[in-house]
């Protein structure tokens, strides 16, 4: 359903060593980094790409090739002005989605403002919940409801624009219940089978794990 994604962890500490290992152990080519060489020590021989770099640096960012990296998570929220310094120069490198741990709701409008694209709070939102809600390539978000179920926010597939949840036969074809379709701020449970689903439209859907990851 879409491209394999490729992914850097920048700081390395509990959060981002959760993240970088969660993302690795899955087989996603994970680029780590952390300024402190404890912390790259540690987590080299579970991470293949780990590095020791400053990537406030715009020249580091370059060497490490981050324009070419799909995903960056900045995971610094205890430095607001390094945090603040890889979303920039990340965004200037053309990074598609960054994502950063943020620790307060003012630090939170501070990131945003400068081209974050998401921001999690670790209090609310762990680590390996991240990394997974990921690997998911295709899924907004994700939430296990149970070793075996799961819910998931995802976009419409490009093959499914234009056609209707009736047409596509979802829950016979693909062993997934679709229980809201969403667009913009405007969320609808009491969904039409017979409406075409639109290219900015994402689902809220509920089906077997297994299934969501043959999905994707």
């Amino acid at each position: 359903m879409s491209i394999k994604k490729t992914y850097a962890v920048f700081g390395l500490g509990r959060y981002g060593a959760a993240v970088a290992k969660e993302l690795a152990a899955s087989g996603a080519d994970t680029l780590a980094v952390d300024i402190n060489e404890a912390n790259v020590a540690s987590l080299a021989s579970e991470l293949p790409f780990c590095k020791c770099a400053d990537i406030t640096d715009a020249d580091v960012i370059k060497q490490l090739g981050v324009s070419n990296v799909d995903v960056v998570i900045v995971c610094m929220a205890g430095n607001l002005e390094a945090s603040v310094m890889a979303i920039t120069l990340c965004k200037e490198a053309g990074v598609e989605t960054v994502i950063a741990k943020c620790g307060s709701e003012t630090h939170k409008k501070i990131f945003k403002s400068v081209g974050a694209d998401k921001v999690v709070f670790p209090e609310s939102e762990s680590g390996v919940h991240l990394a997974k809600s990921l690997i998911s390539s295709g899924f907004v978000d994700l939430i296990e409801l149970s070793n075996e179920v799961s819910m998931v926010d995802m976009d419409v597939p490009k093959d499914w624009v234009g056609k209707s949840l009736a047409e596509l036969n979802v829950r016979k074809k693909y062993g997934i219940n679709v229980v809201a379709v969403k667009k913009g701020a405007s969320v609808q449970i009491d969904i039409d089978p017979s409406a075409p689903l639109s290219a900015d439209a994402s689902l809220v859907v509920i089906a077997n794990t297994e299934r969501l990851k043959k999905l994707k």
